[in-house]
């Protein structure tokens, strides 16, 4: 810490140098505002501690209020989550206590995430909160298929956010976009195993919340429970997901390629079938383009939109999806939905 500090005050271009060799790191904030830009290298293996104070936090390595940071040097983060998994239980318990995302950037803003490895984080590999102009590229996260709530870069209230040149093999979704995620560019990134990469979920709080302006290109999905996936929950307050492009991705073996699912509600199936309970989230301006490849299941293109708040001006356009089993023959399921097609698509039948 005192290497960072000494380095936040100075006024020109400043570097933290971890060097080769293995360590064993607790939990540590890095906060400016600082005098100038900042370089963070990471050249060794960092371990997190496994017990302690350091077990229940929101954050393992965590950046605050800094303008012009890059984190890199090849280095790897191990957040040696096997040790924590067994105490994430927030699905069933109401008492849980946060795990740490390996790497947290709050009010982060200029600044770069570039060449870092992440195994098996406790939590999320990167969280980007309240963040703008900040780009991540060449990144490697990797953790178990059945790692709990191991999103590789989940993103909330930011803007101009950009992810590229990325491998990313977790237990939950690849890259997540939350609430107040705004003009996200995502690209050559490579996906599974996980869940996909997901816009939501959306409509769970009681405020109103929005997404817009998100592409996702030249990707590809391999393995993966999902796909290209918006989600939203049923019942919601009133929130709007729009203006999202989903284009030129491949698809290897996904569950489920394209989704948009509305009825989103893991405790309750049957959520929207209930007057007043659908979800109440627009989802409007949607493109998914030039996506093609192998499901390995026979509903390649799931469209379920809500009864309450119907989902408008979806396009979809040069699609061609097969079925992995017996016949080869995909289908797509839609609901609730106003848009319309273009081009080849196989499945066909939806819009």
């Amino acid at each position: 810490m005192s290497a960072w500090n000494d380095a936040c005050k100075y006024g020109g271009r400043s570097r933290v140098w971890i060097p080769r060799g293995t360590f064993l790191l607790g939990s540590v904030l890095f906060e400016g505002d600082c005098n100038g830009s900042m370089a963070f290298l990471i050249k060794g293996t960092l371990k997190a501690r496994t017990g302690g104070p350091n077990l229940f936090a929101d954050t393992w390595i965590g950046f605050r209020y800094v303008a012009n940071l890059t984190v890199k040097g090849g280095g790897i983060l191990d957040g040696q989550g096997p040790t924590a998994w067994a105490y994430n239980d927030c699905r069933n318990n109401s008492r849980c206590l946060p795990l740490p995302a390996t790497l947290r950037f709050d009010f982060v803003r200029d600044s770069s995430v570039y060449n870092i490895r992440s195994v098996d984080s406790k939590n999320a590999h990167i969280n980007l909160f309240a963040c703008d102009n900040v780009h991540v590229s060449k990144v490697r996260l990797r953790a178990p298929a059945d790692s709990p709530n191991t999103d590789g870069i989940r993103i909330g209230s930011s803007t101009r956010v950009s992810i590229s040149h990325s491998r990313i093999s977790t237990g939950d979704d690849c890259i997540s976009m939350v609430s107040g995620s705004q003009n996200i560019d995502i690209h050559d990134v490579s996906c599974g195993p996980g869940h996909g990469i997901s816009v939501g979920s959306l409509g769970r709080s009681h405020e109103r919340e929005y997404v817009t302006g998100i592409t996702v290109r030249n990707c590809s999905f391999i393995g993966t429970d999902n796909g290209v996936r918006i989600k939203t929950w049923a019942p919601s307050r009133y929130s709007v997901a729009s203006n999202i492009v989903f284009r030129d991705i491949v698809m290897e073996n996904p569950r489920n390629p394209i989704v948009i699912d509305q009825k989103f509600c893991p405790s309750s199936p049957d959520c929207d079938s209930k007057v007043g309970s659908s979800s109440a989230v627009q989802i409007k301006d949607v493109t998914f383009q030039n996506i093609w490849g192998v499901s390995s299941s026979k509903v390649a293109l799931k469209l379920q939109c809500s009864r309450a708040m119907p989902c408008r001006n979806i396009k979809l356009i040069d699609i061609v999806l097969v079925y992995s089993g017996p016949g080869r023959r995909a289908t797509a399921q839609c609901s609730h939905v106003i848009g319309s097609s273009y081009g080849r698509l196989i499945p066909n039948g939806c819009l």
